[in-house]
C-alpha cells in the first residue's frame, strides 16, 4: 500500500525537485498526484512499496536537515551583508500589502475581543 512522504501544500517547487531527483537517485519508486481544483488537497509524493519507505523516510530527513542548514546559512550571509528582509524593507517595497494586513490582524483583533465588550454589562 502506497504511504505519503510529502505533502505538496506550500512546498517551493525547487525542494519538491529536490526530492524528485533524490528519490530517483535512490531507486524509490514513488507517484505524484496534483493539487485538486479547488484546492482541497495540495497533492503530494507517495511511495509505492512499504519496504522502501522507511530508507525514503531517513533519506527525507536527511535533506530537510541539509535544507534547514543552507537556509539558515543563507539568512546569516545576507544579514550579515545587510540585504536580509526586515520589516522596514517590506514596508518600503510594499506598503499597501503590509497596510492591508496590519488593518486585517487589528480587525481580527476586534472582532475576537467584541463580545468580551458586549457581554461585560
Amino acid at each position: 500500500m502506497s504511504k505519503l512522504l510529502m505533502n505538496l501544500r506550500d512546498v517551493p517547487d525547487d525542494e519538491a525537485d529536490d526530492v524528485r531527483a533524490m528519490l530517483d537517485a535512490q531507486g524509490i519508486a514513488f507517484y505524484e498526484t496534483r493539487p485538486s481544483i479547488w484546492g482541497i488537497s495540495a497533492g503530494g509524493i507517495w511511495i509505492t512499496e512499504d519496504a522502501a519507505f522507511a530508507d525514503a523516510r531517513r533519506a527525507m530527513d536527511d535533506y530537510q536537515q541539509q535544507r534547514a542548514a543552507r537556509a539558515r546559512a543563507e539568512y546569516a550571509a545576507a544579514k550579515r551583508a545587510g540585504t536580509a528582509a526586515t520589516f522596514i524593507t517590506l514596508l518600503r517595497a510594499d506598503p499597501a500589502r503590509v497596510v492591508l494586513s496590519v488593518l486585517g490582524i487589528l480587525f481580527a483583533l476586534a472582532l475576537v475581543t467584541l463580545p468580551y465588550f458586549l457581554l461585560r454589562g
